[in-house]
């Protein structure tokens, strides 16, 4: 729930973040803590990066957490990558395949950060310890700020992690 104003500010504040990053991990750590700082219902953020059937943690402003590693098709962040969706759980204890990080938690969203060509390269999470947090236009935001961070895997040629994985494969 989220003002365009607020998008707008957000989004600049990205594009200025983008300018001093070297790297795909040090752009999506900025990505994050601005996320966290600019929009206050959000308890904890970060980003999985897809490396083969896992969803390995990134970046994240918030708890530690115990998921470091999700399988695709567990949870909310699994199931957006198996359905290949966005999701907004508007009450996580509504949902069965809910991951719990803390036992504050009510709503999370998960959106897909999408390659050129439309495969997921990982995905933005975000909690909050407010029911019904999240709606269409933190989707739009969250859509924006992935598309900005996959243009950034793009010019620097992604993870050295996930290519290193890949090529075991």
């Amino acid at each position: 729930m989220i003002s365009p104003d607020d998008t707008t500010r957000i989004l600049m504040r990205v594009e200025h973040a983008m300018g001093s990053c070297a790297s795909v991990e040090e752009a999506a750590g900025a990505f994050m803590r601005i996320l966290a700082s600019e929009i206050p219902c959000i308890s904890w953020v970060g980003v999985y990066w897809l490396v083969g059937k896992e969803l390995n943690l990134g970046p994240y402003d918030g708890l530690p957490t115990d998921h470091t590693l999700i399988h695709v098709g567990d949870g909310v962040c699994g199931t957006a990558v198996s359905e290949g969706t966005n999701q907004i759980v508007r009450d996580v204890r509504e949902r069965e395949n809910y991951l719990a990080c803390t036992e504050d938690v009510r709503s999370e969203i998960v959106v897909l950060i999408r390659d050129s060509f439309g495969g997921v390269l990982g995905l933005i999470d975000a909690d909050s310890d407010e029911v019904g947090a999240f709606d269409h236009s933190d989707v739009m935001l969250l859509e924006a700020v992935a598309g900005k961070l996959a243009a950034f895997f793009r010019r620097k040629g992604g993870l050295a992690e996930k290519e290193e994985a890949e090529t075991e494969d």
